[in-house]
């Protein structure tokens, strides 16, 4: 089977399966549905699971715990902390800040672990960078819970160069994960060099653009009520509207590799670099196995340059998240 490395301590099939759009943001899905596609994902090789505690919030993770029960041994779990959670309120809206203070990070790998039904967690990552907390500090009190054999491995969310620079010098980093796919490129400026020279994986989450770069999203109306996507920038009708003509290109050149768009779109972020591992989300086990078949998928050099300049991020309408959410990024 095909692997790749995260660090040194963990090493994966080269796609993952993020989880958050079966119990949060996306609408979610029934439980059936979603530990299907779960063990579904087990039996055709994935083995890295991405969830975080304020996926539901909390759901997600429990759904992981219950799905993977089973095959627990064959996989890799990756959590995140990070966020305030308010008592009150549903979904986002429970969403109130962010909060990496020592106590806090061990308070929730504690929680975690009984929600995922868990000895260790694989991966454990600081969701968002904390302004009020030093990087050092936060990292200080992963790596005790790395000591204490409750985590295995560590990781940084959205961080910037300096920021990974400064948590590495503290514990070794194994896996740095951030928005990254053909229209959203920032990691490529600064934050891929430090993880090719320090050995850190790269997980790129949204590789499929929050499903943009499937085709199959090309109205505000083809997302469902309640769907957060509909509160960000590229999904307003103008902007989608406009970007449809970028998606087309994307699809005549998947028709000619005989893939995909959502293939191609995966097969072009997984031909960047060795040490990147994207975790495309999945409700359906059709789509699933479409993205997982994604590793098989080989490129040229010439290839890869082609798609990567007629979906390049300047051709794109919108930004990828609210001026809000841009604040909690490259921290």
């Amino acid at each position: 089977m095909q692997t790749r490395k995260l660090g040194t301590e963990l090493e994966v099939f080269p796609v993952g399966l993020g989880c958050m759009g079966m119990s949060f943001g996306y609408g979610g899905q029934p439980e059936a549905e979603a530990i299907a596609t779960l063990r579904r994902a087990v039996e055709i090789g994935v083995n890295f699971f991405d969830t975080a505690e304020v996926y539901g919030p909390y759901e997600n993770e429990i759904l992981l715990g219950q799905a993977l029960k089973p095959v627990r041994d064959k996989v890799t779990i990756a959590t995140k902390f990070g966020f305030k959670i308010l008592d009150e309120g549903s979904g986002t809206d429970r969403m109130a800040g962010v909060d990496s203070r020592p106590e806090h990070v061990k308070a929730v790998a504690e929680a975690s672990l009984k929600r995922l039904g868990i000895d260790v967690i694989d991966l454990y990552y600081q969701h968002r960078v904390d302004p009020n907390v030093p990087i050092e500090d936060t990292v200080g009190a992963m790596g005790d819970l790395v000591r204490a054999g409750k985590v295995r491995a560590l990781g940084l969310s959205e961080a910037s160069a300096t920021t990974i620079r400064r948590a590495h010098a503290v514990h070794p980093i194994s896996a740095v994960q951030s928005e990254y796919s053909l229209w959203s490129r920032d990691p490529e400026d600064e934050v891929f060099a430090v993880c090719r020279e320090l050995g850190i994986g790269f997980v790129p989450y949204s590789p499929l653009g929050r499903g943009l770069l499937t085709g199959a999203l090309s109205k505000p109306d083809a997302l469902g009520a309640g769907d957060w996507r509909l509160t960000l920038p590229r999904f307003q009708a103008e902007a989608m509207e406009a970007n449809n003509a970028v998606i087309a290109v994307l699809e005549r050149m998947a028709t000619e590799k005989g893939v995909t768009p959502a293939q191609l779109a995966l097969a072009w972020v997984l031909h960047q670099g060795d040490f990147i591992v994207p975790i495309p989300g999945a409700r359906r086990i059709r789509h699933l196995e479409q993205n997982t078949a994604a590793a098989a998928i080989v490129l040229s050099a010439a290839e890869a340059a082609a798609i990567g300049d007629a979906l390049s991020p300047d051709k794109v309408v919108g930004k990828r998240y609210t001026e809000e959410l841009l604040a909690l990024v490259n921290g």
